[in-house]
């Protein structure tokens, strides 16, 4: 569908009558208000002989920007032919639009005459305004034409006319019909100089008459070559540069060293056009940030009854075996929004996660309004499961869909009902793989659709600019208004579109039809699991995500006291002399552990030869598993460096060893029926850790640590905590028995 208006300008003010503005607390709602106060003085000559004429069909994503950049200019829009069919033809993908010509000349039939009438015409969809109206009279006038059409690079439609076309000195050769300023006489004379079709082109039809000279040379009919007033960018993009000063973002044409002051996303330049528009019109400035963020926004704490809450559906979609898992469906629950407001439907594809969901339904299911589910048995594909999601969405009636796949982490409880209030047709909270710029959004396009970075990319996604930003492409966690889903059926919005992946088929569907996808980064929602390395034929496959998945790593399997141990205030608790202990890993990591290496099974004899050792001998043998058979010596040194060296740097202070070298580590299994105990000795390092892995009392009686110099013994050991001692010299130990069930500790000897 094709959007034209016509809009009359008017003043437009928000004062109460007496010169004064409302109450307005924000300091850009202040600036605001005074720039409207100011605008009769400004226009009161130009609003009765300047008429800006486009004609809309509907209110679209498109046309609500155009209306909102005429507002900040100081046009009120008065439309007409909102609800009306559109006959201009299929604009977008051919010729067309002699609607817009019919349309406008009915509405210049009372100016035919009128010497000192101005007219203006853009199309609605694809065009926003950069300056007030004076100031493009004034340039108008400049160029003493009395018709000015926008030029482009393009001949456009028929190539064929491309040598008839005057040579200009510079700029652009050829017509554009997207925008045009002139007086009305001459307009109307052009308007009616032949009968067209309302699905005939207007493009052609306006060339064919700049292309009789004696016609252009009676009407004064001139193209603006270089951009003075009209900037059409396709074929054009490196022409133009986004600038800002003091106040606002603006355009330059760096080409022609001008400033438009109307701009064309025309043709294929949708996606940069788009782009431009997060920043102009003031949109996003300097000192304000993102004005536009605050348009049209809904407040749902002003909703007192829950059932007038947005009724949603909450599609959650497990495409491929995903770490931390379990804490993305609490994050889930965790949602600051009424459960009996939200419909989970749930497409799980990988078996693994099964268990994880079974636990999440039969925990949470009962407070949702509804729960659909399915599962790897029935065999849907991705694409066609996103499809039920949308489908089922309309099924419950609802307001919003939700989607959120198995990567995204909602740190933000609030994202949800964040996502709502911005009210937009489609919003994604701004995700990152922490430490990456990895995102689940594209600031631009390749020309076969595929991820460019944009010049702004970097900057949104570090957070250095913060907003609401128009963009081409989307994933993973995103709102969509249900009015849109209700307005197409699943062949024109939907996730299959040539052999495309379903997240970019519903992109390329969307920008299709002409609607705006936003990503926010106004505030902090969450982040991204990197699931690229993630192995589940391992045991314990998350603790293997040290390295990719780091941030989630430490929130799951480091101890929630760990920060504590390094305050300087604090005082490390000290059992013996010179032995210290700290709380440094969680429970789930030492059951984790332990899982590793019961799966692995492989104990050593507890006896003096050990082939895995390098000379096959140790002097004081356990039954043990080393990090490097279960492939974790990696990320076990890894953990030494980033969580005991600090520890260590604490308490041993003027020892530096960044990273440290351990080439015994390694889990140790003590039984009454195996080695219940280990004899007094030396450990060959410059320091030794010494992790409990289970609970003393409970999983096995017995056991502990004694240092035999000292006297000294460690027997009520805590799941996690860090024994840190000194090797060699000092502190000759022993473990003592275990009398009954399993004990395991984790052992390093480092600085050898």
């Amino acid at each position: 569908m094709f959007i034209i208006v016509f809009v009359c300008l008017l003043l437009f003010s928000s004062n109460n009558g007496d010169g004064s503005c409302n109450n307005l607390n924000e300091k850009w709602s202040e600036i605001n208000c005074n720039k409207q106060l100011n605008i009769e003085n400004k226009y009161s000559v130009l609003a009765n002989n300047v008429l800006v004429i486009t004609v809309a069909t509907s209110k679209t994503d498109g046309y609500e920007r155009y209306i909102r950049s005429a507002r900040e200019y100081g046009i009120e829009p008065v439309t007409i032919g909102l609800g009306s069919e559109w006959l201009g033809g299929d604009v977008q993908r051919s010729t067309g639009g002699g609607f817009k010509v019919n349309k406008l000349r009915e509405e210049l039939e009372p100016y035919k005459t009128d010497a000192d009438k101005i007219v203006l015409f853009t199309d609605g969809y694809d065009v926003i305004f950069l300056s007030n109206l004076q100031t493009i009279v004034k340039a108008f006038k400049e160029t003493e034409a009395k018709v000015l059409f926008a030029a482009e690079s393009s001949c456009w439609p028929d190539s064929s006319l491309a040598d008839k076309y005057p040579l200009p000195t510079k700029g652009k050769r050829y017509l554009n019909s997207g925008a045009f300023i002139a007086y009305a006489p001459e307009l109307y004379d052009i308007l009616t100089y032949e009968e067209l079709a309302d699905d005939g082109d207007d493009q052609l039809y306006y060339t064919k008459i700049y292309l009789d000279e004696n016609k252009r040379e009676k009407l004064k009919f001139k193209l603006d070559y270089t951009s003075q007033i009209f900037q059409n960018l396709y074929g054009a993009l490196d022409d133009v540069e986004l600038q800002f000063d003091d106040k606002e973002a603006y355009l330059e044409n760096v080409a022609y060293t001008t400033r438009p002051l109307i701009l064309h996303g025309n043709g294929l330049s949708k996606v940069p056009f788009n782009a431009l528009t997060n920043y102009l019109a003031r949109a996003w400035t300097p000192e304000l940030e993102c004005v536009a963020c605050r348009d049209n926004v809904i407040d749902l704490a002003k909703v007192t009854e829950e059932q007038s809450i947005p009724l949603v559906v909450m599609a959650l979609f497990v495409e491929q075996a995903t770490p931390f898992y379990e804490e993305h469906l609490e994050k889930i629950y965790d949602l600051m929004y009424p459960k009996s407001r939200i419909h989970l439907f749930i497409h799980n594809a990988i078996k693994y996660h099964a268990a994880h969901i079974k636990d999440f339904v039969s925990k949470y299911g009962s407070e949702y309004a509804s729960v659909k589910q399915i599962t790897p048995d029935d065999e849907i594909n991705e694409w066609s499961a996103r499809d039920l999601a949308l489908d089922h969405c309309l099924k419950k009636n609802c307001d919003i869909y939700f989607n959120v796949d198995a990567v995204v982490h909602l740190d933000n409880s609030a994202t949800l009902r964040l996502l709502i209030e911005q009210n937009r047709s489609v919003v994604a909270p701004m995700l990152i793989r922490p430490g990456k710029a990895w995102s689940n959004f594209w600031g631009a396009l390749t020309t076969d659709g595929f991820y460019a970075r944009s010049t702004d990319y970097m900057d949104i996604v570090h957070n250095e600019r913060r907003g609401l930003w128009n963009v081409p492409f989307i994933s993973n966690c995103y709102v969509i208004n249900a009015t849109i889903l209700r307005q197409y059926d699943r062949k024109k919005l939907g996730h299959v579109f040539n052999n495309f992946d379903a997240d970019m088929s519903l992109c390329t569907n969307i920008r299709n039809l002409g609607v705006f996808m936003y990503v926010s980064n106004r505030v902090d929602f969450g982040h991204l699991i990197n699931p690229e390395t993630y192995d589940i034929s391992m045991a314990a496959p998350d603790m293997y995500q040290i390295f990719e998945n780091a941030l989630d790593w430490e929130r799951r399997y480091i101890h929630p006291d760990y920060p504590d141990n390094l305050h300087p205030d604090k005082k490390a608790l000290q059992p013996c002399p010179d032995v210290y202990w700290f709380p440094v890993t969680s429970m789930r990591f030492c059951t984790d552990l332990i899982n590793m290496m019961e799966n692995f099974g492989q104990w050593s004899s507890g006896k003096n030869e050990d082939t895995r050792l390098e000379g096959g001998y140790e002097a004081v043998p356990t039954r043990d598993i080393h990090m490097n058979q279960v492939d974790w010596e990696r990320h076990w040194l890894h953990f030494l460096k980033e969580y005991v060296r600090p520890l260590q740097e604490h308490v041993f202070t003027g020892y530096y060893h960044d990273p440290p070298r351990s080439l015994m580590n390694f889990v140790v299994r003590y039984r009454p029926d195996e080695q219940p105990s280990l004899r007094p000795h030396h450990d060959s390092s410059t320091y030794t850790i010494n992790i409990a892995l289970n609970t003393a009392g409970k999983d096995y009686t017995g056991g502990g640590c004694k240092f035999i110099r000292y006297n000294c013994s460690v027997v009520d050991t805590k799941p996690g905590w860090l024994l840190m001692h000194p090797g060699r010299l000092t502190h000759f130990h022993e473990g003592l028995l275990v009398t009954n069930g399993t004990r395991y500790i984790m052992i390093s000897f480092v600085d050898p």
